[in-house]
Parts: C-alpha cells; structure tokens; sequence
C-alpha cells in the first residue's frame, strides 16, 4: 500500500537576476519515509530546501503539506507549519541553555512570562524521544559537542511539532560513532511517521537511509524513482548528464622505487610510532577515528609539526632538522583537509593559487595565465579562464586546483587529507580520476580519509592509526572495512 504523500511540489521556478536556480522543479516526501536529495554543488539543492524552508518564496509552482498549500512567508512560519530544517552548519545560539533553544521563537508563556516548567519539560520530553535524555535542559549548548548540538538542533524541530524534517549534509562534521547514532534517530523519526529529506554527498548513505529519491540537474528534477531501481553510476550519470564508467577508477599500477620512508616517527603529541614505505606509482591510505593523529602525521612528513623522534627518508635521503620545512624543493606536497583556512587563498585568482609556491622571480600576466591554463585544460576545472577569484568555484574545483599546485611544483609525493570533503559525488569521481592518472604516471600518494569506501576504492593498501600507533600496510583485496574498523576502534579503547 502506498504511503500518504506529506509533501508535495510542483513546476517550482526561482530565478536571482539572470541566473534561473531552479526550473520546473517536482518532488514528492509520503509520510514515514526517507527521500534522498542528489545533485552537484549548484544544481539548486539549496535554493530548493530554502524555499521548503521558508526562507525563500517560489517565482512560480505550488506546494502542497497534507491536504492543504503551503507557502510559509519565513523560517519561523514554515516551523509552526511542521516543516524543519538542520543545516550543515548548525544554527544555535550556543550562549543559551539546551532548553532555551530548543523553544526558541516559540517560548512556552503564562502571560507576558516565559514559563520555564513547560520549556524545561519540552526539552527533557524532546532529548527523550531521541534516545538521549542525558543531555540535561540547562546544559549550555557550546558545551556540548558537535553531534550532540545537532541532536538539540533535531529536539528543537520535534518539539515544534515538525511533519517534514530536512537535513543538509549532517554527517560532515561527524566521526562514525556519531553517524550510527543519527542514523538511528533518523530511522526512529521516520517510524513516528516524519517525512524525512536528506541531502547528501555520500551514496552510500543515501542507500542507508533512503528508499526514494530525486535528482537535480541544472535546477531541474532529472531523474526520481526507488533507491533500489538505480545504482550508483546510474545516480551520477543523471547528475553529471554524461555516463560515468566508475566511481573509483582503478589503471593497473606497478609499484617503482620507495619514494617516502617513515620509521617510528612520533610527534610531542601526535602521531606516535609511526612507520611506513610509500612507493612511486602507488596509493597507499591511512584510515582511523577522528583524532587518531592522521593528519598530525601528514604534517610531521610536510614539516609543520616538529618531530619528537623517528626517522624521515625522502627519495632515499635522510631529513634532517637543518631541512625541515623545505618539504615542497625536495618533492613533498601536501593538500590540506582545511581547503578554506589553510590550503588556498580564496581572494585570490585561480592562477595566483596554482603557481603561488613556485615562483622564484617575477613572472608576467600572461606567463601566469599559460602556467595555469595548462592545468585548467588538463583537469576540466570549470571556470571563466584562470582570472576568477578561487572563491568563487565550487569545492570540487576548488580541490583540483589545490592538487594542480602541487603538481605545478612538480612533487613526487602528495600528501592528500580528506581530498574530497565537502563535494558532491560527481565531483569526487573527477578526484578520484585525477588520483588514479597520478599514480599512473608514477607519483606516490598518501591519502587520509574518514570515508572507507573512498580508501577501498581508490588505495592499494590501508594503514589504520590508532592509539598504539600506525599499523601495518595491508593491500585493500586482503582486508575489508569491517576489519578495518575493529582495528581501529579497539586499538583506540586499550
């Protein structure tokens, strides 16, 4: 038997100026179900849930909730309405109490007085029913961790009574414990009869969660049906408009001379005894929990953290202190998990970005732009030319450019922390690709991630740091994920 549609939209247009974000766009949420939201950075994702949202009004369409059309005037009406919404960046106000937030803007009175009984009893009546009553009503919220504010953020929803909960990328600022447990507070609202959209830059989590879905393209809805009825290719090739072979792109790869060598290197916190031989034409990856030290030893091998002990070898040659922090002259370039704050200077040109590092003297304008282009051309980065400000891409752009400065530089070793955080799944099969051609023409890759099918489907061997240390390399087909995490986990408990 079919489930009751809760939410419905219909030829939804909205246009800024002379950009047309969204083009016709249909949707349907039934009740107690779960709908996945797929589409690149700026297929109108956003513009979208905005409107859902109450935070933009439509040019055109209709939208129905229940029986009755809906067009909230603002945020605020679209909550009374019954419709929430959880950002990825979480929108709290962390000087006040759990409570206090949770009742924001619809504050329990008796008369012109807040009643604190009632908004103290909604809290604990809210933490309750998302299975985490110990997070007490007067707590202040930025004492709470980043999970647990988002389920303050998801209490704060329920308690308004909420029918449709949205959420924008939730997991990306989250390890895998706190995942399984929002994974679990989504499926409990979704048989208490909440419609659910969940947007998403991993797959593999909208197979979890979802049974339906719909993809954007271009602010259109392109393609909608059951999860069950359409694989992953499928999925990015409605995204992209073109057939993608593979997400995980794998050339035959043969292992060269050792171009990185690790020997129980440690850190005055991080990492701790760490060893490991990284090859010419290989990608090996280190995986564990969130604070493990991963990316602590990406940058004790860059020369941004000091090394309390251990040996470095780069291309068979010892580093001494005398030659840290002179890692990109001897072939060494690292990609920062932090794209934003620390791997690339948003205000400035595309240009600028890619050959910032490597120049000795002054070039000219049009050096730069051949510089460049050549990247632009050879790694498909969409944009203007290479004059456009970095900012003003979108994240999978973005990342090629941090990864073509490297290569600019020529290294032989890239030291890639999350490369794909943050783009959507059209765009990490590009990175995906690029890693694969690199490895192909001999450069040696180390990669942390917190994504395990990204490590499976990309690395030839994993490494998993955990408290005790780094341990040994094991090829991908003599391991799994499940292994994987064990390792991780209980070496983290001992």
């Amino acid at each position: 038997m079919e489930k009751r549609s809760l939410l419905r939209m219909q030829g939804v247009r909205k246009r800024f100026g002379a950009t047309l974000a969204l083009d016709g766009v249909d949707l349907r949420v039934a009740e107690g179900s779960v709908l996945a939201l797929i589409g690149e950075n700026g297929a109108g994702k956003s513009t979208l849930m905005k409107i859902l949202s109450g935070a933009y009004l439509p040019d055109e369409g209709k939208m129905w909730l229940g029986d009755e059309e809906y067009v909230p005037r603002n945020p605020l009406e679209a909550r009374q309405m019954g419709v929430g919404m959880i950002y990825q960046e979480l929108s709290l106000a962390p000087h006040l109490s759990v409570a206090e937030n949770i009742v924001l803007g619809l504050e329990p009175c008796i008369g012109p007085f807040v009643d604190r009984r009632r908004m103290k009893r909604q809290a604990v009546e809210a933490m309750s029913d998302l299975g985490r009553p110990s997070i007490q009503p007067h707590t202040l919220v930025q004492e709470l961790s980043i999970a647990e504010q988002q389920l303050v953020e998801i209490a704060r929803a329920i308690s308004a009574g909420c029918r449709v909960l949205i959420f924008d990328e939730p997991t990306s600022s989250l390890g895998r414990k706190d995942i399984e447990l929002l994974f679990k507070v989504i499926l409990k609202l979704k048989d208490k009869g909440i419609a659910i959209v969940y947007i998403s830059h991993f797959l593999e989590e909208a197979r979890a969660l979802a049974t339906e879905y719909v993809v954007l393209r271009d602010g259109r809805s392109v393609s909608a049906g059951r999860m069950d009825d359409i694989t992953n290719p499928e999925i990015i090739e409605s995204m992209v408009g073109r057939k993608v072979e593979s997400l995980y792109p794998r050339t035959n790869r043969t292992p060269g001379e050792a171009l990185l060598e690790l020997e129980n290197v440690s850190g005055w916190i991080k990492p701790c005894d760490a060893s490991l031989t990284l090859h010419r034409g290989e990608v090996v990856g280190i995986a564990g929990i969130v604070g493990a030290g991963r990316t602590e030893l990406l940058r004790a091998i860059f020369g941004l953290d000091a090394v309390k002990k251990g040996k470095i070898r780069i291309q068979g040659q010892l580093r001494t202190e005398r030659a840290e922090g002179l890692e990109w002259n001897r072939g060494v370039g690292m990609v920062s998990e932090d794209r934003k704050g620390e791997g690339l200077a948003l205000n400035l040109s595309l240009a600028d970005n890619i050959t910032l590092s490597s120049l000795k003297r002054f070039v000219s304008p049009s050096q730069l732009q051949e510089r460049s282009g050549k990247w632009v051309e050879q790694f498909s980065i969409k944009c203007n030319d290479s004059s456009d400000e970095v900012n003003s891409l979108s994240g999978g752009n973005q990342q090629k450019i941090a990864i073509s400065r490297l290569l600019e530089h020529d290294v032989d070793v890239l030291l890639l922390d999350e490369p794909t955080r943050g783009i959507d799944v059209a765009a990490k099969a590009e990175i995906y690709r690029l890693i694969d051609e690199l490895a192909h023409r001999g450069k040696a890759i180390l990669v942390v991630s917190s994504y395990l099918p990204e490590l499976f489907g990309i690395c030839d061997g994993i490494a998993v740091m955990g408290k005790s240390g780094l341990g040994p390399v094991r090829r991908t087909e003599e391991t799994s994920e499940k292994q994987v995490m064990q390792e991780a986990t209980a070496s983290l408990s001992l």
